[in-house]
């Protein structure tokens, strides 16, 4: 099993945490609200994780134009 961390906006692959054994509380799922964790959490038939989060270009990009936080993708 491994974690898959992409971006939300662009799909740029962000990082993987290969580890055979992890909870969610030391990821923070816990403090997810269950629409949240449905959101942004998908779980693959391989056993993999798929998480949506947001890369540090998208987020320099909302940072400096706060409009685009009304989009659920921006760059296409």
């Amino acid at each position: 099993m491994a974690l898959h961390y992409y971006c939300r906006h662009c799909g740029t692959k962000v990082g993987t945490i290969d580890q055979v054994s992890i909870y969610s509380e030391q990821l923070g799922f816990h403090h997810l609200t269950e629409e949240e964790r449905l959101e942004m959490i998908s779980y693959q038939p391989n056993g993999d994780i798929h998480v949506k989060t947001i890369c540090e270009d998208c987020q320099e990009a909302l940072t400096r134009n706060p409009e685009l936080h009304q989009y659920e993708k921006f760059i296409h």
